[in-house]
């Protein structure tokens, strides 16, 4: 029986992706989603149905929070590394539902990190989040101190990057967490500023922009991900990498006008209260990311909102159906 890399959040929008990426470079694949409702499934659908058609892919609908499930999975398939893509996603939500955070971010983790302990599973990929940076100077570098969460997702994603340490210290286990930068991209997450934008501008719905849009984000294709992601496969003892454009952040005001600009139509705006739960600006330092991993981010934003828009209008009938 070959090898197989478990991709956990499978039909989400970076872990399918990670498994596209898997997959092209020869992989097997077993992944995991609970396919929530979070945001519209049929999005996550539409997502799977990309991936579902190979013959070295192996799907299961079950939740990490499920360990029974998990140990069946890890008994059935011998597994070679674990990536972890499956989370409780958003800042502002977490606010609203802190308990689902815990379980599925930090429970969730650690069911994963026990079935690799039981059956020897030693390499151990986990997403994380820029938003521990939180207060931080800027560009943000790995060796900052990032005890002061501001919301439940990110205190959940900390917890789970504790976790990961803990059995790197006592099994070994070989840990590459990736903290993520405003990851966008084609059949990205409705929630996300860029598939709402695209969406508003398109059908003329006032924009809904929390402050004045001067806020700016290191913006990083779904692409780029997902190649950084596969390639934090190789061994490099316990190390936490930014994935980030590495670029000056864009500002929101600056986003919308590329997009105006691929739709060809203006905006009205609707400007609502700051969230405190928000941070004005992410800056990620990505030397590391070269250093080890030897990647970069290679499409620009121009290039990657292009790509996003013609996403949008080639699946118009499927977008109209989402709501924002």
């Amino acid at each position: 029986m070959s090898k197989s890399v478990l991709v956990t959040g499978a039909a989400g929008f970076i872990g399918f992706q990670t498994v596209r990426e898997l997959l092209s470079q020869g992989y097997n694949v077993v992944g995991v989603d609970n396919m929530n409702d979070y945001y519209d499934p049929k999005l996550k659908e539409h997502r799977l149905n990309l991936i579902n058609e190979s013959k070295k892919f192996h799907f299961y609908r079950e939740e990490i929070e499920n360990i029974s499930a998990l140990k069946k999975i890890f008994k059935t398939h011998q597994l070679s590394a674990v990536i972890n893509l499956a989370a409780q996603a958003g800042v502002r939500n977490s606010m609203d539902t802190p308990h689902i955070y815990m379980s599925t971010n930090a429970q969730g983790t650690l069911n994963l990190l026990e079935c690799m302990r039981e059956h020897d599973v030693k390499k151990f990929v986990l997403a994380s989040t820029s938003s521990l940076y939180a207060g931080c100077e800027m560009p943000f570098k790995e060796d900052l101190p990032v005890n002061t969460p501001i919301s439940p997702y990110a205190a959940t994603k900390k917890a789970a990057e504790m976790m990961a340490y803990s059995y790197h210290h006592l099994y070994q286990f070989d840990v590459s967490v990736l903290r993520y930068f405003t990851v966008y991209g084609p059949a990205g997450r409705p929630d996300m500023s860029i598939f709402r934008f695209v969406k508003w501008i398109d059908e003329g719905t006032p924009i809904t922009i929390y402050g004045d849009g001067s806020q700016s984000r290191d913006f990083t294709y779904v692409d780029d991900i997902a190649r950084g992601t596969v390639a934090a496969l190789k061994d490099v003892g316990y190390e936490i990498i930014n994935l980030g454009g590495g670029k000056n952040p864009i500002s929101l005001n600056t986003l919308i006008g590329l997009i105006e600009k691929e739709l060809g139509k203006n905006h009205e705006r609707a400007e609502i209260d700051w969230h405190r739960a928000d941070m004005m600006t992410t800056h990620a330092d990505i030397s590391k990311a070269k250093e080890i991993l030897g990647w970069t981010p290679t499409l620009s934003l121009q290039e990657g909102v292009k790509q996003t828009v013609a996403w949008y209008l080639e699946n118009k009938t499927l977008c109209s159906q989402i709501k924002v």
